[in-house]
């Protein structure tokens, strides 16, 4: 199987290149695909000097288009399955190789790297959030996920057109939720854990985090049936 990992970044010039080089080292066999959004720092620098395959937008686009750049790439280039990967190092790439396995021997069309699979759930305001949002997508769904917000999720070739052909699709839980729901995706699991941020600044603030709760939770409760 044909994978492609496409790496959004967006001034991550501390991180990018040692979470590449532990991507490559892990996985010879996965392609990379570097987006870089716009970046203001030495992001597309690097991708130059480094020789990385990468995509440069014109100007901070956001992971959604950022994403589906990358997702149009994979289709036109005739990849099996493409797995979003973070550049800040959070994502470990020794789950690939799993999460491919999963996608080849249980039929999913796509497959999360969840962190609360095995029952580990803590009290901060993310956890409640993501609570929260799995049990909206059972409920509009019938899907049983426990990890919606996770940003490691590998997704299989059938699923490519919808992300680059629509404008409002992007690598968050609201998309899973549709294509479950309107296009009979089945998602499998896997467990994982995740690192912490390992250089630069998250763009989702305290404040950020709870309206991308909201509007996500408003989506799946409500706006996906139009969509």
């Amino acid at each position: 199987m044909r994978v492609l990992a496409i790496v959004p970044a967006y001034n991550e010039e501390e991180s990018l290149q040692s979470t590449v080089e532990e991507l490559m080292a892990s996985c010879p066999d996965v392609d990379i695909l570097v987006i870089n959004d716009g970046s203001r720092d030495a992001t597309g620098a690097i991708c130059d000097r480094e020789g990385y395959n990468h995509l440069d937008m014109p100007i901070n686009c956001g992971l959604t288009s950022g994403f589906q750049a990358g997702m149009k790439y994979a289709l036109r280039h005739g990849y099996d399955a493409a797995v979003q990967f973070d550049a800040d190092g959070q994502h470990r790439p020794e789950y690939i190789a799993e999460m491919a396995r999963a996608m080849e021997g249980q039929g999913a069309d796509i497959v999360i790297a969840s962190r609360f699979l095995e029952g580990e759930r803590g009290h901060s305001l993310r956890h409640i959030g993501n609570s929260l949002i799995s049990r909206l997508i059972r409920a509009t769904t019938g899907a049983s996920i426990t990890d919606p917000t996770s940003g490691m999720r590998m997704f299989r070739r059938s699923t490519f057109k919808a992300f680059a052909g629509g404008m409002d699709m992007g690598p968050e839980p609201d998309a899973v939720a549709l294509l479950v729901r309107k296009g009979g995706a089945r998602v499998v699991e896997v467990p994982a854990s995740m690192r912490e941020r390992q250089a630069g600044e998250s763009y989702l603030s305290p404040a950020k985090a709870v309206t991308y709760m909201g509007r996500t939770c408003l989506n799946i409760l409500f706006f996906q049936w139009f969509r």
